[in-house]
């Protein structure tokens, strides 16, 4: 069976600015195109060097962001300047994610302290009668650096590995951040432009290899399913669709409240979401799962019905609205990377003088800006429980 074979280029080629929605939903042909042209997949090629030993998962690496300790202490903690007229009639929630038809070109601006996905490999073509082991993968974030701190917060990191039966070889798939978590959660302000600057971009890493004590140690490495080569190839296609396609990271879930019935305004976008769907599909092509609990982690922001308020063109620039441009800078410039404590104390102030006494947050989703109207309790990390699938077709033959 002939299947296109993946290779993502380094974050280095691939940071988002613009993008156009995208309108072919179905996966391109063997041999997509390269830089320039669309539907690429950022996917470190084989042979990288890697920035860190490899014995510990690359996104436990990216996810040490610029501005990690400023986040955590905002969930720990945890409008005005818009004009009325630009409250959006009733919408749908929450609000879809957008995909895309290609990535736009990097900046060299951005720049990731962790190379991205540094091991990274095709994905290989599997005989169609192999026997494909799935397992469930997670360990705390950071947990290269700081072992389980983070797993009691249970702040986690989920991946996927695959063992073959026929050569015996295991390997790893995972999707996070090409320019660690800050980045894609917080723009930067740069004196020579008058809208934020973001270095936003989620892709997916294939490697050859499970690092057993990474994920045993203070995580997660369990069977959850059996697929035959049939079923592994044509969810590589799949990912291959996927990957090309959902492009930004979203890192907060937002939603009116902590009930479960709440509405929810956003969905996040980010490692966790890229497993879920990758066991629906596997469930979509007969993949039948074992009773396993399996849990995972979202960091939620509360709010009232969100407001539109526009995207760069109509907010920044000469031709835009300055009030409520410097009102999003000036939200967001607290945020900015801190070279001494006390200046990371002053702004973390600021933050919570805002998000919390005065309930004011903005969003930037699909290249959107939103105004959320924040309330108790603010912010939360969550782990819930979110079931294995159950299939809707025929098993591919395991």
């Amino acid at each position: 069976m002939s299947q296109p074979t993946l290779a993502f280029p380094r974050e280095e080629a691939d940071t988002p600015r613009r993008a156009r929605p995208c309108r072919a939903a179905p996966p391109s042909r063997p041999g997509w195109p390269r830089h320039g042209r669309a539907c690429r997949a950022p996917w470190a090629g084989a042979g990288a060097a890697p920035s860190r030993p490899a014995s510990r998962s690359p996104a436990g690496r990216a996810a040490m962001g610029c501005r990690p300790l400023l986040l955590l202490l905002l969930a720990a903690a945890c409008g005005h300047c818009f004009p009325e007229g630009l409250r959006a009639p009733q919408r749908r929630w929450p609000v879809p994610y957008r995909r895309f038809d290609y990535r736009p070109k990097t900046d060299p601006y951005c720049q990731a302290r962790y190379t991205f996905c540094p091991t990274g490999s095709a994905i290989p073509v599997m005989k169609e009668e192999d026997v494909i082991e799935v397992y469930r993968l997670q360990a705390p974030v950071w947990e290269f650096k700081y072992g389980d701190l983070l797993g009691h917060l249970k702040i986690m990191h989920d991946a996927v590995g695959f063992k073959s039966s026929l050569t015996g070889k295991n390997y790893t798939m995972e999707w996070y951040e090409l320019f660690q978590l800050g980045n894609c959660t917080f723009p930067h302000l740069r004196p020579d432009m008058d809208a934020p600057f973001w270095c936003n971009q989620g892709a997916a890493c294939f490697y050859e290899g499970i690092d057993d004590a990474h994920w045993k140690e203070n995580g997660t490495l369990v069977l959850v399913t059996t697929i035959s080569g049939t079923m592994f190839n044509e969810m590589a296609k799949w990912v291959k669709y996927d990957n090309e396609t959902g492009i930004y990271y979203e890192t907060w879930t937002v939603q009116a409240s902590p009930d479960k019935q709440s509405v929810v305004w956003f969905e996040s976008y980010e490692c966790s979401k890229f497993i879920l769907r990758t066991y629906q599909k596997l469930a979509d092509l007969g993949a039948v799962f074992k009773k396993v609990q399996t849990n995972y982690t979202s960091i939620i922001l509360f709010s009232g019905e969100p407001v539109y308020l526009g995207n760069e063109t109509s907010i920044f620039g000469p031709l835009g609205n300055e009030t409520l441009a410097t009102a999003i800078r000036d939200f967001y410039y607290p945020f900015k990377p801190h070279r001494t404590v006390g200046e990371f104390f002053v702004d973390l102030l600021k933050i919570i003088d805002r998000v919390i006494l005065n309930h004011q947050f903005y969003l930037f989703y699909n290249l959107e800006y939103w105004f959320l109207p924040m309330k108790f309790p603010y912010l939360k990390i969550i782990y819930e429980e979110v079931p294995l699938p159950v299939g809707s077709k025929t098993s591919f033959g395991v």
